[in-house]
């Protein structure tokens, strides 16, 4: 494919600032009041033009929409220009309903199992989970099919963590503008900072019994 973009590209595109760009695409949240006003907008972006290559995932719930875009290929996941205009698209149906984009209520939840050989433990996360994997990164990322459950990213270790954490921790995508005052929420919670020279891209903290998470952004300035 040949319209793919960075992050940084979509975050700084015209008419997107209803979007926020996550670990698996760019979500935004249109806060509906009601189940029927949800129905109708989901209505009106399963009639956009233009939706095939790039349709969104819906999240309908009884006073929000929630919508991904992402491009999705054999090779490729992650953003493209096709993405903007459909999300600008989006924008417009969501406004022409007078629905208002709430940036705050996205998130999503990445599980990092660790494990010394993760070829041996992939396997076995698979079987349990009914996942498959990834296209783009096949040994690396196992995603749910259906979009239903946080997808699952392998991490190296060079050996089990040795501070009473497990082995498995997650990270928690937000947008950049939340990132530090969830920090800071967590860390008021009793957490501690177990590192933080990678922020404001990802910030690891850890429980009183050392189990991690990260908060995470896809900024990396």
């Amino acid at each position: 494919m040949t319209d793919r973009i960075s992050v940084r590209q979509f975050r700084e595109s015209e008419g997107v600032g209803d979007w926020r760009v996550l670990s698996e695409g760019a979500f935004a949240c249109f806060r509906t009041g009601t189940l029927a006003d949800g129905v109708r907008l989901v209505q009106a972006i399963a009639g956009l033009e233009g939706i095939g290559p790039h349709r969104p995932d819906v999240d309908l719930r009884h006073d929000a929409v929630t919508v991904r875009v992402v491009t999705i290929a054999a090779d490729y996941w992650g953003m493209s220009a096709g993405d903007v205009e459909m999300a600008r698209k989006i924008s417009g149906a969501a406004r022409d309903l007078g629905l208002p984009a709430d940036p705050s209520a996205v998130q999503t939840l990445l599980v990092i199992p660790g494990a010394p050989a993760t070829d041996a433990v992939v396997p076995f996360w698979r079987a349990v989970l009914g996942y498959e994997p990834r296209a783009d990164s096949p040994d690396e990322d196992l995603v749910d099919r259906e979009g239903r459950g946080p997808s699952f990213w392998f991490e190296r270790m060079q050996a089990p963590r040795g501070d009473g954490g497990g082995a498995i921790h997650i990270a928690v995508f937000v947008p950049r503008e939340q990132a530090e005052a969830r920090v800071a929420a967590a860390l008021a919670a009793g957490g501690r900072m177990v590192r933080d020279e990678h922020a404001p891209e990802w910030w690891t903290l850890a429980d009183a019994a050392g189990n991690e998470a990260d908060i995470a952004t896809t900024h990396r300035d």
